[in-house]
């Protein structure tokens, strides 16, 4: 996108804060209009001294100091009005000097004409009032000394114009690259806080997933096998309630363990180095063994899995299997585990259950299972298709073995 008001400039390579590119030449100014202002006054003193004329010249010096002082305030109201002030008492200062007043001219000119490119930082802007300035100086010397004085002098002035354009051109653009490497460095702090913010967003929804797949699930089953225990007790099957509290206990010592395993793994992020097809029949194991339900798996894949992948899909699967035994009153899970021939694992979760709305009992309060389910296929660069009707649920998840991780 063009910039239709942007300055035809030499500075355009890199505008800073005004405020600090001025502020920033103030102390320089001002120790170089002091030496200017001492040398005046002892080139007038050696040749006539004038008291009176000298004490106002010392006043009208204070008060261009003052102004090169306050010149971030000044030209915020107007610029070039600064830079008429600035050049009046130059000249005003060198009328009441009649010997010395050379020396006002040639050092002060320059700078004003320096300072205009931090000022207004156009060419144009900055080439008139230069050429300005430097008219005033020929009329001014011209009707003071003649055209033979004048032909000494003009040389002089140009030199000091080229000497402190390039000077200033050369101090603001190390000005511009220290002001844009505060901006980077301070930019670079709000990024840093960001990712910071970030971090512990993302770090909390790993926590509260592992929270959710290790002790919510966990305790969930322990809590169906003692519902099963309490039905079998009030019809008199002691045997059979007595075997579902021996399994409770195990699994009540399986969801501690995994309880364990996953403040290890907040701790130090390490995954267990375990085999993809022997984790998930581990899986379904302790899932058939807390609720019963018949559940057939197929695993067909050759290419390694990684330990990272390998611990969401776990995750993914596990949870898909507590949502059948909760909500979806099923009797059979049908597993199918198997490579695509565009280099994608795919990974289908069937059931025979009544279904349910997904979008709905997604956006429902206390409803984490879903959520935990998208976050994880997300973290793994795979996406989660589910389909369910009053005939059963799918749940299919697509993850590329391409994946960065």
């Amino acid at each position: 996108m063009s910039k239709t008001n942007e300055p035809s400039s030499f500075l355009n390579s890199g505008i800073a804060n005004d405020d600090d590119k001025i502020a920033s030449t103030r102390i320089p100014v001002i120790v170089w209009v002091i030496i200017v202002s001492l040398i005046t006054l002892v080139w007038q003193t050696m040749a006539a001294p004038l008291l009176l004329p000298s004490v106002f010249f010392g006043v009208v010096m204070l008060i261009h100091i003052y102004l090169y002082w306050r010149v971030n305030d000044i030209i915020k109201h107007s610029r070039l009005i600064y830079v008429v002030i600035q050049g009046g008492l130059i000249f005003g200062s060198a009328m009441m000097m009649p010997d010395g007043f050379p020396a006002v001219l040639i050092g002060l000119i320059p700078v004003l004409i320096g300072q205009t490119i931090t000022i207004f930082y156009e060419t144009t802007k900055v080439v008139l009032i230069a050429l300005s300035l430097y008219f005033c100086f020929i009329m001014n010397i011209y009707l003071s000394k003649g055209a033979q004085e004048l032909a000494v002098l003009i040389p002089l002035l140009l030199l000091m114009i080229i000497v402190v354009v390039a000077y200033a051109f050369l101090f603001y653009r190390q000005v511009n690259a220290r002001v844009r490497t505060q901006t980077f460095l301070l930019e670079l702090e709000l990024a840093h806080q960001k990712v910071e913010e970030l971090t512990l967003a993302n770090e909390r929804q790993r926590i509260a997933r592992d929270l959710h797949d290790t002790l919510a699930q966990g305790l969930a089953g322990v809590i169906m096998q003692l519902e099963a225990v309490d039905a079998h007790l009030s019809t008199g099957r002691t045997e059979r309630a007595h075997e579902i509290i021996i399994k409770s206990m195990g699994q009540a010592r399986e969801t501690l363990a995994d309880a364990r395993k996953a403040i290890d793994n907040l701790r130090s992020r390490a995954t267990p180095s375990i085999d993809f097809t022997e984790a998930m029949n581990n899986t379904i194991d302790r899932f058939v063994i807390a609720t019963g339900i018949k559940t057939d798996i197929t695993c067909q894949i050759n290419k390694p899995i990684s330990g990272f992948k390998m611990e969401h899909i776990l995750h993914i699967v596990s949870e898909s299997l507590m949502n059948v035994a909760r909500h979806a009153q099923a009797d059979h899970v049908n597993i199918i585990i198997e490579e695509h021939w565009k280099g994608e694992l795919l990974v289908y979760i069937q059931d025979n259950g009544r279904g349910f709305n997904a979008e709905k009992i997604g956006k429902q309060s206390g409803h984490y299972g879903l959520i935990g389910i998208h976050e994880r296929a997300r973290l793994i660069g795979g996406q989660i298709q589910i389909e369910s009707h009053n005939l059963g649920t799918v749940i299919k998840l697509i993850l590329p073995f391409s994946h960065r991780r």
